[in-house]
């Protein structure tokens, strides 16, 4: 069973050294990553305006919850401060953090058409990038114990195999999956048509695919809106793409636990020996390589040889938590790829979230292993 290690100094010194041997060799790896891109507005929630310039945000969701109550059969006014806008989407965010650590990245997705949105254009310099849609729009009101995203996924209907093939042709994504080092496809829940991609892609293009099985990622986001039946299926397809890829499925707390009920298991504790215990049944019954569940403080990972649960860094005033979690996943992956242990795995992926959450920058390799060996309790 997996225990949390808690300030390891072995293990950080180690995973930092491991990285940096590594420098030289990022950029012959290569990813490609889909399918859909969102404009993100972060927002804080006004608790009261002092000025003009001047206000303190209500502190916490909590708090939030606690004024909407209030208002119920009455009224409520709400105001709302962007505080910075930026590119989004689960696709997008660990797109930019594979091409920020070095790898070779193109991306497929919902980045603006017929132009690119202007919200995507430093992203467009790092990798190489193909837009078939309209981007979706994220109000993500920020609190320090967690976030509201609300969201408009309308344009993302547009993502679907005969518009992917029509936009950029199956030599094209035949050719990605045979050599990319990484294959990811994320962003299950908000793409409407995401499981008969899947579907088309196993039975169109996987079994074309000859030599060493490579990685492939999958990350859901949040399906609690999603009914059961669906969510099975999902998971079935994900299953499948084992035959022909090392298949990596990456969730959040409240997305293993969702999907956990939906395949009959239930976490027994709240801790993380109980979300461990989760994990690994889940794992059993997918039979998939790895299986990384990742909340806010720790992380926990299985393959068929290790359970390990690792706590991240401490960061007591986060700049920004919208795409921590596909920081997480970026690193983990890149961990994956440079075949690190399932714990330094783990590591890198906590690494590169708080890094993200304190600087709101995406981390390099160089500042994943300086972070490594300064360890904020911050």
């Amino acid at each position: 069973m997996g225990f949390i290690l808690m300030n390891i100094s072995d293990l950080r010194k180690h995973t930092a050294l491991a990285l940096e041997s590594h420098t030289g060799k990022l950029s012959a790896l290569s990813a490609f990553i889909g399918l859909d891109g969102f404009v993100d507005e972060i927002i804080h929630a006004v608790d009261v305006r002092t000025s003009v310039d001047s206000f303190s945000a209500i502190p916490t969701l909590a708090a939030l919850g606690h004024r909407i109550a209030e208002a119920a059969g009455k009224s409520a006014n709400l105001e709302l401060v962007t505080v910075r806008t930026k590119l989004g989407g689960n696709g997008p965010i660990m797109a930019n953090a594979l091409a920020t650590l070095g790898l070779q990245v193109t991306y497929v997705g919902g980045l603006g058409y017929p132009n690119l949105h202007p919200v995507f254009e430093d992203f467009s310099r790092k990798a190489t990038v193909h837009s078939i849609a309209p981007p979706g729009h994220t109000d993500a009101i920020e609190f320090m114990d967690g976030k509201l995203m609300l969201g408009k996924h309308t344009p993302l209907a547009e993502i679907h195999w005969a518009n992917l093939q029509a936009r950029l042709g199956r030599d094209f994504f035949q050719q990605h999956l045979a050599q990319s080092s990484l294959v990811g496809f994320v962003n299950w829940t908000m793409i409407p048509f995401m499981s008969e991609i899947w579907e088309s892609l196993l039975t169109e293009l996987c079994p074309k695919l000859e030599g060493q099985r490579r990685f492939i990622f999958f990350d859901l986001a949040d399906p609690q809106k999603r009914p059961p039946a669906d969510i099975r299926h999902a998971m079935d397809l994900i299953t499948r793409f084992q035959k022909h890829f090392k298949v990596i499925l990456g969730l959040n707390e409240n997305e293993a636990e969702e999907v956990g009920a939906v395949l009959g298991f239930h976490r027994p504790t709240a801790d993380a020996a109980g979300l461990a215990v989760l994990t690994q049944q889940l794992f059993d019954t997918l039979e998939i390589d790895s299986l990384v569940v990742h909340p806010v403080s720790y992380a926990v990972a299985v393959t068929k040889e290790h359970l390990d649960t690792i706590a991240g860094p401490i960061i007591r005033k986060p700049v920004i938590t919208t795409g921590a979690g596909d920081h997480f996943n970026s690193a983990f992956c890149l961990g994956k790829l440079l075949d690190l242990s399932n714990a330094a795995c783990i590591l890198t992926g906590v690494t590169a979230s708080g890094y993200y959450v304190r600087t709101g920058n995406s981390p390099t390799l160089e500042n994943l292993a300086e972070m490594m060996r300064t360890w904020p309790d911050a």
